[in-house]
């Protein structure tokens, strides 16, 4: 017999760790919508956390799975399977041409890019210190921690793991003056998600990179929010005219199927032999084509195109909104990467777009964030910001 509504909830509370606050119970989804137990219908730009970039439940990524769950879903990485090289050719021809190592989450990815670089600091100089950006977000792991800035996080899990300092973003000099001896690598996101949306100049961009060069540093991207198209291209650094030393990579990777990866320049490849690293569920047949599903999709789909043409229509929409509403105090963002600075009634508005069937997130400094399907039509779009508008409405 199916439970009721009030029953699982007495189950998650007798059973779940309440790591989340929330309320609805989502049960199917297409495309940009989503329904709950009770068959309501909402207008999702969350996506999951920009995870369901392709929209939820998409037919090819559907299909790509249905059929390979049917043949090979995991061998363990002793073996080759007949995906997993197929999607490192094709992260590595829309990227740098660099080598990739799969594994299932961002935090993962970004472990691992930290253990390269400090794997390439013990053979350049015994280094071991990475510079990070303030109000920048990499994970959840006690590494990954380490290397965000706000503290919020760390609260009761010290102490924290040592190697890592932090400089203010987008200010070329602050990172140059937190090198010392022991410096091995700079991470930054191209545009911080968690962190408030907060996106990188070209000029700092570009200074990291001849900075990096200068010092004999690594250069480490995340784009594990930023990448898979959300911001206009299929990684945001490409919207700086640079080459990373390694990047990383997931949520949106599969689209709803779990997926992480990190790719560092070819020539750094022979630091990692058999033993050096390793994931039990890493590019498994079935993640590998979940994930082949999504680049197909991306290409044929010309998703890359929609989202530049619907990032110009959304940010207009919000700027209109924003002369009407004197509680929007910026709208700022990068391709469907959107926030909208509100501040200390942030919680309240989301709340509110949750009443109006909208489902959007917050982030970072009172930040209402918009991560829409990257197939977003005009006209969800138009429905969307509707439905904004009768939420701050209903504040004001």
């Amino acid at each position: 017999m199916k439970e009721t509504f009030s029953q699982l909830l007495q189950l998650d509370r007798d059973f779940v760790l309440p790591t989340y606050g929330r309320e609805l119970m989502l049960v199917r989804g297409e495309g940009a919508w989503v329904w709950d137990y009770y068959g309501n219908k909402y207008l999702d730009f969350g996506m999951g956390i920009s995870v369901c970039n392709l929209g939820h439940c998409h037919p090819g990524v559907v299909q790509a799975i249905t059929e390979q769950a049917g043949r090979l879903m995991h061998c363990s990485n002793l073996y080759h399977n007949e995906h997993q090289a197929r999607l490192a050719a094709t992260i590595a021809g829309l990227s740098f041409g660099g080598k990739v190592f799969f594994c299932n989450s961002g935090a993962e990815a970004n472990e691992g890019m930290i253990k390269f670089a400090r794997r390439w600091g013990s053979r350049n100089g015994e280094r071991s210190e990475i510079i990070c950006a303030s109000n920048c977000f990499h994970g959840r792991t006690l590494a990954t921690l380490a290397a965000t800035a706000n503290t919020k996080y760390r609260e009761g899990f010290a102490p924290d793991m040592g190697g890592f300092v932090f400089a203010e973003y987008n200010n070329l000099d602050a990172v140059r003056n937190a090198i010392t001896a022991n410096t091995v690598a700079v991470m930054v996101e191209p545009v911080q998600g968690e962190g408030g949306v907060h996106m990188a100049s070209k000029e700092f961009m570009q200074g990291l990179r001849q900075l990096c060069d200068e010092k004999n540093l690594l250069l480490l991207l995340d784009e594990v929010q930023s990448g898979m198209g959300r911001c206009g291209h299929y990684f945001a650094y490409q919207e700086f005219d640079i080459v990373p030393d390694a990047m990383s990579m997931a949520k949106a990777l599969g689209n709803g199927f779990p997926m992480g990866a990190f790719t560092i320049r070819s020539e750094y490849g022979s630091l990692f032999a058999p033993g050096v690293h390793g994931s039990t569920f890493g590019g498994t047949p079935l993640a590998c084509a979940a994930s082949l599903a999504v680049f197909r999709a991306m290409e044929e789909e010309k998703v890359i195109d929609n989202v530049r043409q619907m990032s110009q229509c959304l940010l207009t929409k919000l700027n209109e909104l924003k002369q009407e509403f004197p509680l929007i105090k910026e709208v700022r963002g990068m391709g469907l990467l959107i926030g909208v600075q509100i501040g200390d009634k942030v919680k309240e508005l989301q709340a509110a777009c949750q009443k109006q069937h909208l489902l959007v997130l917050t982030a970072g400094g009172g930040v209402l964030r918009l991560l829409p399907p990257l197939k977003v039509s005009k006209d969800e779009i138009d429905l969307a910001c509707q439905r904004l508008r009768e939420a701050l409405s209903s504040l004001v």
